[in-house]
């Protein structure tokens, strides 16, 4: 099964209609009643949008839901890659400007593009899924560990990056099989993440992390998050990349709560 037919089964497994849009060569799967209120889900680097395959559905039952594919990274679209922070935004304000204030969720590098974003342009709402350079760095153990498979790619390093940090937790077989499959194929270079120094902008935020990370420091994550004013909620069972999918209950609620979140105190 090639790229393309495993992005589509995956896409089938989402159990409602999908609608896809092109945004000037931005691929966007879409779902949810088309009065609903916006959330939009963007995924870790690598991940494509159709790792929302379990938190769509949830999501759908009430909201508008938008999953764009970035591009230059595994996915469908086609438009020119983002290099710069600057350029990645102004890609996101693309998909974004049509929506009346949405809410932003992201996943890892999803995550540090939502908050990125959030800092600097109105967004009601946001939605951190065990962020990644957003308020702590990344493990020296991770990235030594992932360091073979960004350097060689190959189907089989991905696969056995992802089985080392999910730490026996059941990893879902379709998306591991597109995700090892979109690592080998033709992508840019991500934009290298600058995490943010000031958050007086930030909106009413939550904080989802996975207390078996081997990403980051968990605790630590969560005790920098809260000092910024952010709600934090922990996934005892959860690693860095079983989320999404494999707890996409707790996701999916963390995103409904997230919209009576108040304002804490900013630094």
């Amino acid at each position: 099964m090639g790229f393309q037919e495993a992005y589509d089964a995956l896409l089938d497994r989402w159990g409602v209609p999908v609608e896809h849009l092109d945004l000037g060569g931005t691929h966007v799967n879409v779902c949810g009643p088309a009065d609903g209120p916006p959330v939009v889900l963007l995924a870790g680097h690598g991940a494509t949008a159709a790792v929302w395959f379990a938190v769509a559905p949830r999501l759908a039952q009430r909201y508008r839901v938008y999953a764009p594919d970035l591009p230059g990274d595994a996915g469908l679209s086609t438009a020119p890659p983002p290099r710069t922070v600057a350029e990645l935004m102004t890609w996101l304000s693309g998909v974004l400007t049509p929506l009346q204030s949405p809410v932003l969720v992201g996943h890892s590098y999803g995550a540090w593009t939502a908050l990125t974003y959030a800092l600097q342009a109105p967004v009601a709402r946001l939605v951190l899924v065990d962020p990644t350079d957003c308020f702590t760095g990344l493990r020296p153990g991770y990235v030594a560990r992932a360091l073979p498979m960004l350097l060689r790619p190959s189907e089989r390093r991905y696969k056995s990056f992802i089985h080392w940090e999910t730490q026996g937790l059941p990893v879902d077989p379709e998306w591991l099989h597109l995700a090892a499959l979109g690592s080998v194929e033709p992508s840019s270079r991500p934009v290298r993440p600058q995490r943010p120094k000031q958050f007086a902008a930030l909106p009413p935020t939550t904080v989802v992390v996975a207390d078996r990370s081997k990403a980051h420091h968990p605790r630590e994550l969560a005790r920098r998050a809260e000092a910024v004013g952010a709600t934090v909620v922990h996934i005892p069972e959860a690693t860095h990349h079983s989320l999404p999918a494999l707890h996409a209950d707790e996701v999916a609620a963390a995103v409904v709560r997230n919209r009576e979140a108040g304002r804490g105190p900013r630094v």
